[in-house]
Parts: C-alpha cells; structure tokens; sequence
C-alpha cells in the first residue's frame, strides 16, 4: 500500500506512550445502557412539540400556580406577542408606526403586482390577513409578510397546468385559494413535529440558482405588460416566451405601454439608488413604487391613453373579498395536484421566510426560533386561504424597508395591514386607469435582488459540485419549468450525498510524537505508524449496505498488501488491526456482515482485530448480532490509545520473524 508504505515509522516502546491502559474505562463501552428506540424518539418529538418547556426566569420572577404554569408557557409558545407584549411602549410603537406607514406604501403597489403576476385580480390582496395573524404568532421583529414575487410565479405556473386561468377564472382562484391552504397546512406540520430540516434539502446553493433563473422568467413574463401584449403563453421557460413576444410583435401594438414602463423602471431603480447611497433617504426607494402608480394612473386619465392602445388595469373591485372557505377543494380530481404544487410552495415560502428572518435577526442580536416561524407561517396562509389570499411569506425587499424605517416589533405588521385594508377600502376605484406597463416596472424593479452572481462565483470558488447544483436549478428553471429547476437541483444534490456516502473515507492513521493523538497519515505526514499495529479510521456516521462493501473491499486489500509489503522487505509483521469507529454512530446489518468478514479475513491470517469508540447504536447492534463474541469482549475499547496500548505489549514482546 502506498500511502501506508510512505508513512514514517518508528520504533516504540510502552514507556514512549506514557499511557496506562483502565480496564474499567474500556468497558463501559459493552456496559453502556440500551439506547432509545424509534418508539421513544417519536414520542419525544411529540412530547416537546405539544409541551414546550417554561421560559427560564421571566422578567416578574414570578411562578405562575402549578395548575395554571403549562397552560400559560403553551400560549406564550404559541402566541409570542404575550412575552414581549409586557414591556412594549409608546416609543417602540411610535418607531413601528413610521415603518408600518412605510412599509405599506411599498406593499401596495407590489401587492397589485404580484397578483397580476399569480393571474389573480389586483383586490386578492395577502397584505391584510397573514400579517395580522403573524405579528401575535411570529417570533421575528422585522420580517414583512405579503406576497413574493418566486411564490407567485410558482403558483401561476403549477396552477395553470390545472386549470387555465382564461378559459376558467373561477376555478382557477379556487384552487389558488387551496393550495395556499394546504400549504399552511404542510408549514404548520412542519413546525409542530420538528420537521424544519426538510427545508434544507433545498440547499443554499439550490436556492441561488433557483432565484436566479426565476427572477430571469420572471422578468421575461412582465413583457406582455411591458410590451401591452393581448395574447401571450402560459409557459415559463426562456424558449417558450421569446417564441410567444416574437410572435405577438408582429401584430400591432403601441409602443406607449414601453415608454410608460421604463420610464417608471429607470425612475424606481434611481430612487433605489439613492436611498441605498445615502441612507437617510430610505423612504425614497420604499415610496417610489406607489409614487409610480399615482403619477403614471393620473397622466394615462388627463391624456386618456387608454383609448390610444395603452392597457390599464380596469376592474378594480373595492373593500375586503368575502370569505374563501367554500371555495376550497379539499376533495375531487383536483386534490393530488394541489397537493403537491402545495408542498413546493410551502418549502419554498418557509426556506424565504427563514433566510430573511434570520438575516436580520443576526444584525439586532437574537435568535429566530424557526419551528415557530413555520407555525406562524402556516397559520397566516390557511387564515388568508379563508379570506381570498394567496400565500404569504416574509419579503426581503419588504423586510429590508421595513429594518430600514426602524420597526422594533411585528406591530409594524399590524399597521401595514391596517393601512392597506383603508387602501382597499376608499383607493383602489381610483386604480381603474393604473397602466398595466407600470405594475411590470415595479416587478422587474424587484428582480435584480434575486440575482446573486457574486453568490455564484463563491459557490464556484469554494465546492464545485454545489456550483453544479446551482447552475442545475438555474438551467432546469430557465429551460424547463420551475418544477423541473426544483427537480434537478435536489437531483443533483442527491447524488453528491449518494456518492459520498458509497464512497467514504477510510484512513491509515498515525500517532503525533511525544502525544496520545492520532490522526490520517495522509493529511498529516509526519504521524508516525506504530510497529506491527494497523490502524484504520472508518469515516462515516452509518455503516450501511450502501457503503459496506466498499469499506469492507477498502480494509482487506490494504491488510494484504501490508502483510505482502512486511514479507517482501522483511519488516516487521501487521499483528493487529484496529478499526477506529468512533464516527460510526450506527450500523445495519450488511455493516454487521462486512465486520465479520474483515473479521475472519484477519483471523485467516492470524491477526489479531481490535475496535475503538464505536457509537452508542452501533455497540448495542453489534452485541445483538453478536460480533462483539466473535471479535471478543477484551479487545472493544473506548479509544485508540487503549487499542494501541493494549495491542502494542503483546507485539513487542513476541516481534516479527525477519
């Protein structure tokens, strides 16, 4: 073996190793207690999902009656606004009213947007319900619930493939109304059971890419506004809507609906800049979207442009819609595929949300609590589902506005919706001449925040195959649909877990002189192999039959060729090998199958197989199956220095022939 025969060996002595070996610390690994089961596991993930510790020490001091105390932490758990709410105060609440203030006049424009963006009309607005309920459930101080600009896409493009929302209108919003539903269904079972790591399957580097190549459909999709196209395709990818603008472009269109679009475009991206040079000026770019409404709707009405070919938005119905709860379509044809066009939108929602909330959560100095998150999340989607809102989820653009005019809680929220709701009540007949040109600038005004190319270099510079999972999404979104984006990244990010669970490393280690360390030959080339003695590290947390083989394959081979190297040069003979499996937290049983295997290969050859450190499941398996009889009980220890120590003595005194 190369690597091994590389490795600098020399000579050792007990007396070297100043380290004596405790009987009694090697057998606590044979005498550890019976690890818990998956029955007692699940029963404690419900257990802390329905009964949430008590808060240590609050503010008063004081203990509420034992009768009473659960109750009372199970509502400050469920509803935070009972914690904080005790020592909020008139300052704090002056500060959340100029951001609620601020806050709305960016949500409003970007709500009448985004829905057009879903294929909804401008009153499906999720700016008044879902901030409600988060600002007493949700646990960030700044995070602005509304709708986004990648979930609207998601839920236009996945709903349509339903239902055509031009040839069936009523159909189509009730099944959006549905999917929103059971999307804050999904989020809510998320936060209850724990289940928060299914949003990192969607890794970081997926979800640039994925932003990335929606934000770029996105932007090709508000052509038809942009361009007041009449007829144009329901596909999103890049191929589909070039096909669809050349095609349109030879029809007759008028070209004020460009010149009003970027006109705007150019206007709100140099407020933006502004506000970002110079931050006292903030408000510039949070009112300059609703300020954009306002002046284009007055100069289309003073020059009647409407009757010259530029498009406005019309019908435009005022006050809250009524309740949505009978629209629901909890059962029929159509369930299934709401189910899962509802499952990618509430991942995706979450894994915004999260980011964003925590992101700024860092910059204040506290920590998100992300299943309460996904609670509250949940709760705001399927209380908006019931009051003609899509889904809601929290908004950087919105958030960064809402840190930047100084909201000190979720009562900005609650001031944002307030707001919106009067908008709703007294403005939105007066948006009948908005163009729609406009409602397309201030989406693609939104987009370039979603293209991190800076992002992407590091990917590229840091793990070339999470590079690859990202211009996968990218690609899959841009040329295929968002489904097949989402596909190919969690595809991709699969298979790099799959490869490098079939292929994990296995190291020759080597000790450090002059301590009790040891560690990969390889990594660390002046680690010194200790005479007669093969140690070998098993670099995985479960020894499967996914990798079994190849671990198995991997130690035999370097066993022979060790025993062949020391009989060819005469040096001295392997007479021990110890697997240090103190990675190894679990083991099935092909795992079970391969150690008895190297085990016999070694007895074979009259080598004498010691282990250290292995996991707590895997030690009680292996006594199961009874390898810990074959390979005997003595020569199971809790580290590789008592491996070493007890192995070395019986080789120094009984040394290889020549």
């Amino acid at each position: 073996m190369e690597d091994t025969a590389a490795a600098v060996e020399t000579p050792v002595t007990v007396s070297t190793f100043g380290v004596s070996r405790h009987p009694d610390t090697a057998r606590l690994v044979l005498s550890s207690p019976k690890p818990p089961g998956v029955r007692e596991e699940f029963v404690g993930v419900v257990r802390k999902a329905f009964r949430p510790r008590a808060s240590g020490g609050g503010g008063a001091g004081r203990t509420p009656p034992a009768r009473w105390g659960w109750a009372l932490t199970a509502l400050q758990t469920v509803f935070p606004v009972l914690q904080w709410g005790r020592t909020y105060n008139f300052k704090l609440f002056r500060s959340d009213v100029m951001a609620g203030l601020t806050l709305a006049s960016l949500g409003i424009p970007q709500s009448i947007g985004y829905a057009n963006l879903a294929k909804l009309d401008p009153q499906y607005d999720t700016s008044v319900v879902p901030p409600l309920i988060y600002a007493v459930m949700g646990t960030s101080r700044e995070i602005a619930i509304g709708p986004v600009a990648v979930v609207s896409l998601l839920l236009s493009s996945m709903v349509s493939k339903i239902v055509d929302p031009a040839v069936d209108p009523v159909t189509y919003r009730a099944l959006v109304f549905t999917v929103t539903f059971l999307a804050g269904v999904f989020q809510v079972s998320f936060g209850l059971f724990r289940l928060g790591f299914l949003v990192d399957f969607l890794s970081h580097a997926a979800i640039v890419g994925f932003m990335a190549g929606a934000a770029i459909v996105i932007g090709l999709q508000q052509l038809k506004g942009l361009l007041g196209l009449s007829h144009f395709t329901n596909s999103t990818d890049v191929v589909s809507v070039i096909k669809a603008v050349c095609s349109a472009l030879r029809d007759p269109w008028h070209p004020g609906n460009f010149l009003i679009g970027c006109s705007f475009l150019i206007f709100i991206l140099a407020m933006r800049f502004i506000g970002r040079r110079y931050k006292k000026l903030f408000w510039l770019s949070a009112i300059s979207p609703l300020l954009s409404v306002i002046l284009s709707t007055a100069a289309v009405y003073a020059t009647r442009a409407d009757k010259h070919g530029v498009k406005i938005i019309q019908r435009v119905h005022a006050g809250l819609n009524p309740s949505s709860a009978s629209q629901l379509r909890l059962s029929g044809p159509y369930t299934v595929d709401c189910a899962k066009t509802a499952i990618i939108c509430a991942v995706i929602a979450l894994t915004e949300a999260i980011a964003v909330g925590r992101s700024f959560a860092s910059i204040r100095g506290y920590k998100l609590d992300g299943n309460k998150e996904m609670i509250a999340m949940g709760c705001s989607n399927v209380a908006g589902s019931l009051s003609s809102c899509y889904v809601a989820t929290g908004s950087f653009s919105r958030t960064a506005v809402n840190f930047s005019a100084g909201a000190r809680s979720t009562v900005s929220n609650i001031v944002m919706s307030i707001t919106v709701f009067i908008a709703l009540e007294l403005l939105m007949k007066s948006l009948y001449y908005t163009p729609i040109a406009v409602l397309a600038s201030i989406i693609l005004s939104a987009l370039p925040g979603l293209i991190d190319i800076k992002e992407a270099l590091s990917i590229w510079k840091v793990d070339k195959m999470d590079f690859l999972t990202c211009l996968g999404a990218f690609v899959g979104v841009l040329f295929g649909s968002v489904e097949i984006g989402l596909a190919v990244a969690l595809a991709i990010s699969f298979a790099k877990i799959i490869i490098q669970s079939i292929r994990p490393q296995v190291e020759v280690l080597g000790r450090l002189q002059g301590t009790n360390i040891f560690c990969s030959i390889r990594q660390y080339p002046v680690a010194c192999r200790i005479p007669s003695v093969l140690t070998i590290r098993i670099d995985t947390s479960f020894l499967c039959f996914i990798n079994s083989t190849f671990i198995k394959e991997r130690i035999i081979e370097w066993i022979r060729e060790e025993v062949e190297t020391s009989d060819e040069k005469a040096r001295e003979r392997v007479q021990s090998v110890i697997l240090d499996m103190s990675n190894v937290v679990n083991i099935d049983t092909s795992g079970i199958s391969a150690l008895e295997e190297i085990h016999k290969e070694l007895a074979s050859l009259s080598i004498q197989m010691a282990i250290a450190g292995p996991g707590w499941q895997a030690i009680q398996k292996m006594k199961l199956a009874g390898v810990v009889d074959q390979v005997g009980g003595d020569w199971i220890f809790l580290t590789v220095g008592e491996a070493v120590e007890a192995c070395f003595p019986a080789t120094a005194a009984d040394p290889a022939p020549p």
